[in-house]
């Protein structure tokens, strides 16, 4: 159990209602206004995972062509790297106090940052739309086992509605703010974690899994195709998919305070991350042994259609517990840019976005090349900020403990304007990105990939020559511009404590 403040009731209030102002204004939050509790790290990330989309990515790599026991050894192993970076992440957070989009001011630049902040926003309402739409076939399957719905026909209107529906409760929680979100899925996780157990129990100990899955018909892989269909998995549900929760990940960490060791914060929020990932992907993927399918419905419903009802419940939770996270931090994003809306403003104007997007992709009839495309990518913009990132915070501002000057306006002598040596850094990862990337649509299969037969290694190229760029560019005019920032820092402005020796 962690330590409790040791404020009163009246305090608990008093701080509540300041830092809600804070999340308002997007100012960082002080020490003395921030929880010393782990638990809702952990249920805040194991929430955001236990939903229908990491079981449909387990069933992904089987959907490929791969054997199980490749899957499933390309699943875990990539998420325990992928997840390792992700920890990195939130203890930026916690160390600064500031939002993921923010830390970016300090390495592109007062209205560089404009870039970056606009991709996220994009990708969060792209996300919000994902999660939406991947449980909507599964629902109405669910809805025809209880005699609702025809689960042959198309039930359009059925689907919007479901959607309208969901968008709407996601949103309202968002608007309330971080603690409504660490509270929901507080309380809510567990229930479904039940849900989760007895699935897992019929799947395993009483359907028909085929653990020695070869692939179709006893066709197992071999050779280059074999390292060719595992690389597209690791980025799409390996590593990719702890890289995709990069920018995510100092939004709610910067809410736990420096008191709190980072080691224990580190293995809360990447254990609360990597055990449902794996779990439900594990899942997923050997469900998919039945049928080699990844359509949610068919996966589900085919397996558990005696469980309607509880399935259902944990299926409608899912998405809502993703998606309270990707609303509130397009809020946090979209202020980034600098744009002159409250945060309850942006939530509804992420919510309307992603209901559209929702519908469109209701009307598209391969769910594996739709989320294959969306993941990877993703995937390859986030490895190129993310490497660029920690070159800045981990190796060169490593010893720094104030991070006022993220906060200033456009003009501010203390944060250049535009650093076109990370632009330049950014725009040679997501080149290497593309270059070895290699997805199932042809836009995505870069020359690099193909000269290799199809390896996608596109998160390692587009990371690691966004990191080298970026360090050899800025390595010089990094340690100019610290000795600038020294001369205007103003004397009020103090330092935060140190963290905690581990």
């Amino acid at each position: 159990m962690q330590p409790t403040s040791g404020r009163s009731t009246s305090e608990e209030r008093t701080v509540t209602t300041e830092t809600h102002d804070l999340e308002e204004s997007l100012q960082p939050i002080p020490d003395d206004q921030r929880t010393t509790k782990l638990s809702g790290q952990f249920w805040i990330w194991a929430g955001a995972n236990i939903a229908p989309i990491n079981w449909v990515l387990g069933a992904l790599g089987i959907s490929m062509g791969l054997g199980l026991a490749d899957t499933l050894t390309v699943l875990v192993l990539g998420n325990v790297i992928g997840m390792a970076v992700f920890g990195l992440f939130v203890l930026l957070g916690q160390r600064t106090g500031t939002t993921g989009m923010l830390l970016g001011r300090s390495v592109f630049g007062r209205r560089g940052n404009y870039i970056p902040s606009a991709i996220q926003a994009v990708v969060v309402v792209g996300w919000c739309a994902v999660n939406t739409w991947i449980v909507l076939d599964l629902v109405m399957a669910l809805f025809g086992e209880l005699g609702w719905v025809d689960p042959t026909a198309s039930n359009v209107g059925w689907k919007v509605g479901v959607a309208a529906a969901i968008m709407a409760v996601q949103v309202g929680i968002s608007m309330a703010g971080y603690k409504a979100i660490a509270a929901f899925e507080r309380w809510t996780v567990p229930p479904t974690v039940v849900v989760l157990v007895l699935m897992s129990i019929v799947a395993w100990f009483y359907l028909d899994i085929d653990w020695s899955y070869a692939g179709p018909d006893g066709n197992t892989l071999a050779g280059t195709e074999r390292i060719v269909a595992m690389s597209a998995v690791m980025t799409a549900i390996g590593i990719g998919w702890g890289l995709t929760w990069l920018t995510y990940a100092a939004d709610y960490s910067r809410f736990v305070s420096t008191t709190v060791p980072r080691r224990k914060l580190y293995l809360v929020s990447a254990l609360g991350q990597l055990i449902p990932v794996v779990w439900l992907g594990v899942l997923g993927a050997t469900l998919a042994t039945k049928n080699g399918t990844v359509d949610p419905g068919k996966l589900i419903v085919e397996n558990f259609g005696v469980m309607a009802i509880p399935v259902l419940l944990l299926v409608l939770h899912g998405p809502i517990a993703t998606n309270v996270l990707n609303v509130y931090s397009f809020g946090v994003t979209a202020q980034a840019l600098d744009i002159k809306l409250g945060r309850r403003t942006l939530n509804v104007l992420v919510g309307i976005l992603a209901l559209a997007a929702s519908v469109f992709f209701v009307f598209q009839e391969d769910a594996a090349k739709t989320l294959d495309a969306w993941l990877v990518g993703v995937v390859g913009w986030v490895a190129t900020w993310g490497a660029i990132m920690l070159v800045h915070y981990y190796v060169f501002e490593r010893r720094s403990t104030r991070y006022g000057h993220l906060f200033d306006d456009v003009g501010s002598t203390r944060l250049p304007d535009v650093n076109w040596r990370a632009l330049t850094a950014f725009a040679v990862g997501i080149f290497g990105t593309w270059m070895f990337l290699n997805g199932m649509v042809p836009a995505l299969q870069g020359y690099g990939s193909r000269a290799l037969g199809g390896l996608d290694i596109s998160w390692l190229a587009g990371g690691g020559s966004a990191a080298l760029t970026y360090y050899v560019l800025a390595r010089t005019s990094h340690r100019q511009w610290v000795t600038r920032q020294q001369e205007f820092r103003p004397t009020s402005e103090s330092a935060r404590p140190p963290l905690p020796v581990d």
